[in-house]
C-alpha cells in the first residue's frame, strides 16, 4: 500500500511540474541515447540479430537448395563402416586418392574437399603419394586452407604473394607481409592453385549468419572456397567482402550421400550407383560426424553441419542470391526519431489514447512487415529492428506516464466548459453523466474541446 503511495505521489509531482512537456523532454532523451548506440553502445545490434534469426527461421518463402550440389558425408556409420579395414579416421590417404579417381570418371564440375590436410602421414608414405598422383590427374579439385590468428602472422614465413590463387588488391599491398595460414601438404594441391579459406567466422553471440567472400589481409585478397570455385567456374564474383546467407532451410537440407556406401560402390566391380550420379555435380566431401567436431549454430540450428554451411555459401555465390543489407544506419536513425517525435507530439497534444495506440501499432506493424517482406520476397534484407526497439521503449514509458497521470493531467469537462461563455457552458452542464451513455471515446471528444 506504501508503495502505491509513493508511486502516485511521484506521478503527481512529475505532471505538476513537467505536465505534458515532458513527453518531448523523453523524446529528446532518446535522441541521444539512439546517437550514442549508433555511434558508440550499439546495443541494438544482438536485438537486430535475434529479429534476423526469428525471421529466417519462420520464413514462408525459403529458396531451394541446388540439386547439383551434393555432400559425400563422412558420417558416424561411414568411420565405423570403414574402420574395419582402414582403421580409425583419419583413414591413410590413398582411400581418398581412389575415391578421387573414380569418381572423376562421372566427370563431375568440381570435387571440393572440406578436409584439411595440413601434415604428412609418416606411415603411410605410399599413400600420400598417391593421393598427390591422383590429385595431379585432375583439373576441378578445390582444397581448403585455414587462416590462423593474425597475431601470429610475425612468426610465419609465408607471404600472401606466394599462396596460390591470392591476388593484390591493390599498389599498396604489402610485398614483405607474412600470414600465418595452414596450406595443404600435398604439391599438386599448391600447384593446381585451386586454394580457398574455409575459416566460418560467427558473430559476437557465436551464430553464423555472414559468410567471408575474402579477407584482406595486408592488401593482399585470400578468396574463401566458395569465392575461388566461383572463380574458377565463372560466376558473378560477389560485391561485397562479406555476405548474409541466404539460408536453405534446417540441416540435412542438401542432398546427402554416405561415404562408406559411395567408396564401395565405386570401387566394386558390380556397381549398383547410376554411373551418372556426379556428372555435373559439384562435390563436396566432408563430415556430419560429432565426433569430429565440425558443427557450428545458425540461425536455424544450434548443431548446423560445417559443410554444409559451406555448400550454403557455395550456392549462394553460384546464384548470385545472398543477403544483400544496405548499411543505412543513418536512415534507420532518422526513421526511428521520427516515429518517437511524432509519437511524443501526439501525447503532447493529447489526442487521445485511442487514436495513439492505433496509430503506433499500425507503425510498427508496417515496419516488420517490411522487414519480413524484404527477406521472403528479395535478397535485400531490410532491417528495421531498430527503429522498432527504439519507438517501442519510448512508447513503452511515455504510456506509463500518460497512465500514471492521467487523471492529474486530465481537464473535467466541467472546469473545460467553466473556462469557456455562453452555450458551450450551459450545452456541457446539461449532460447526463450517465456511463452506459459516456464511452470513454465519447469523453476524450469532450475532454478535447477547448
Amino acid at each position: 500500500m506504501r508503495w502505491r503511495l509513493v508511486y502516485a505521489a511521484f506521478f503527481a509531482l512529475l505532471a505538476r511540474r513537467w505536465n505534458r512537456r515532458l513527453y518531448l523532454y523523453l523524446a529528446g532523451l532518446f535522441m541521444v541515447f539512439a546517437l550514442a548506440d549508433a555511434v558508440y553502445f550499439r546495443l541494438t545490434v544482438e536485438m537486430r540479430q535475434t529479429a534476423f534469426d526469428s525471421m529466417v527461421g519462420y520464413r514462408i518463402i525459403v529458396p531451394k537448395p541446388d540439386p547439383d550440389i551434393v555432400i559425400v558425408d563422412i558420417n558416424e556409420a561411414s568411420l565405423a563402416a570403414m574402420a574395419q579395414d582402414y582403421g580409425r579416421w583419419p583413414w591413410p590417404r590413398q582411400v581418398l586418392g581412389e575415391f578421387l579417381e573414380q569418381i572423376e570418371k562421372q566427370k563431375p564440375a568440381a570435387v571440393v574437399f572440406d578436409i584439411l590436410f595440413s601434415d604428412a602421414d609418416v606411415f603411410n608414405p605410399d599413400s600420400d603419394a598417391y593421393f598427390n598422383t591422383a590429385i595431379a590427374a585432375t583439373n576441378n579439385t578445390f582444397f581448403p586452407m585455414l587462416r590462423l590468428d593474425p597475431a601470429s602472422d610475425g612468426l610465419s614465413q609465408i607471404k600472401p604473394s606466394l599462396i596460390p590463387g591470392v591476388e593484390a588488391l591493390s599498389n599498396a599491398a604489402q610485398q614483405d607481409a607474412t600470414v600465418a595460414v595452414v596450406l595443404p601438404h600435398f604439391p599438386a594441391a599448391l600447384s593446381g592453385g585451386r586454394l580457398g579459406l574455409h575459416n566460418i567466422y560467427p558473430d559476437d553471440d557465436g551464430v553464423v549468419r555472414q559468410y567471408l567472400a575474402y579477407r584482406d589481409d595486408y592488401g593482399w585478397k585470400l578468396p574463401t572456397l566458395p569465392a575461388r570455385i566461383g572463380r574458377e567456374l565463372g560466376w558473378p564474383a560477389p560485391q561485397a567482402q562479406n555476405v548474409l546467407l541466404n539460408w536453405r532451410g534446417a540441416p540435412f537440407t542438401y542432398r546427402y550421400v554416405s561415404f562408406a556406401d559411395v567408396f564401395e560402390d565405386l570401387t566394386s566391380k558390380h556397381k549398383s550407383r547410376a554411373q551418372n550420379e556426379f556428372t555435373g555435380k559439384i562435390v563436396i566431401i566432408g563430415s556430419t560426424a560429432p565426433s569430429l567436431l565440425d558443427i557450428k549454430p545458425t540461425p536455424l540450428s544450434q548443431m548446423h553441419p560445417g559443410v554444409e554451411i559451406l555448400a550454403t555459401a557455395i550456392d549462394n555465390f553460384k546464384h548470385n542470391d545472398y543477403l544483400r543489407f544496405p548499411d543505412a544506419r543513418i536512415a534507420y536513425l532518422l526513421l526511428a526519431l521520427t516515429i518517437v517525435w511524432l509519437s511524443a507530439w501526439g501525447f503532447y497534444r493529447d489526442v487521445g489514447h485511442g487514436k495513439m495506440d492505433a496509430w503506433f501499432a499500425a507503425s510498427q506493424f508496417i515496419l516488420i512487415g517490411v522487414s519480413y517482406a524484404s527477406i521472403n520476397f528479395s535478397n535485400v534484407y531490410i532491417n528495421l529492428t531498430g527503429p522498432v526497439t527504439l519507438a517501442l521503449e519510448y512508447y513503452a514509458v511515455a504510456r506509463v506516464y500518460a497512465a500514471a497521470t492521467g487523471k492529474v493531467l486530465e481537464r473535467s469537462a466541467l472546469r473545460a466548459s467553466l473556462e469557456h461563455d455562453g452555450e458551450l457552458r450551459a450545452t456541457l452542464l446539461l449532460i447526463r453523466l450517465n456511463s452506459a451513455l459516456l464511452t470513454e471515446a465519447l469523453l476524450e471528444k469532450i475532454r478535447a474541446i477547448r
